[in-house]
């Protein structure tokens, strides 16, 4: 497939446990994930299903519930469908060498639309560099916004009004939205 031809040229499939890809997508509703991925740097990556790939950013800092936090948004290669319920430890010496738990997950809304009020396409919307969604996971509600710099990082910003009880968690203490388990606890199990 295409879209996945660099996420599956920086992987040898033989050493690392991180899906291939599949090339269709299912459900009514396009589906989100935030992953914590402990690294060379401990980061969050934020993935939005978009057709049939996860469209992917790298958060230093994690996605965040209040509208006054700016969080950068780093794009990287394109993730196959599967990478949804990826949990696991990435071998070292692999790319993105590390252990990764998924800590929240679930769809979202697409909700962007041009000045005069019009619904645009959702991958339409991220090309042009401004997409609106409402997101609907275990830990991450609400509307967010994704908004391109000229440099081509983006920012993640929550919209409206504040989240209750919804900052960014510590990646050491957070636990999987599917397996209840910590970093250190994936880790160990290896």
């Amino acid at each position: 497939m295409e879209r996945l031809r660099e996420y599956q040229a920086k992987r040898d499939f033989d050493r690392t446990a991180e899906p291939r890809g599949r090339t269709t997508a299912s459900g009514d509703e396009p589906r989100f994930v935030v992953q914590i991925h402990d690294a060379r740097r401990m980061h969050f990556d934020f993935r939005l299903q978009v057709g049939d790939v996860l469209k992917s950013w790298s958060v230093p800092k994690g996605p965040s519930g209040d509208p006054h936090d700016k969080r950068l948004a780093v794009p990287t290669e394109d993730h196959p469908l599967e990478y949804e319920d990826f949990e696991g430890v990435i071998p070292k010496g692999e790319y993105g060498g590390g252990t990764v738990i998924v800590w929240d997950a679930g769809t979202y809304e697409p909700l962007s639309h041009d000045r005069r009020g019009r619904p645009v396409d959702f991958a339409e919307s991220l090309v042009r560099g401004h997409a609106t969604f409402r997101l609907k996971g275990s830990k991450l509600r609400g509307e967010y916004a994704l908004t391109r710099f000229r440099d081509g990082d983006w920012l993640l910003v929550k919209a409206g009004h504040p989240a209750p009880g919804r900052g960014t968690p510590d990646p050491r203490r957070a636990r999987s939205v599917r397996t209840g388990r910590t970093l250190a606890q994936v880790a160990a199990d290896g």
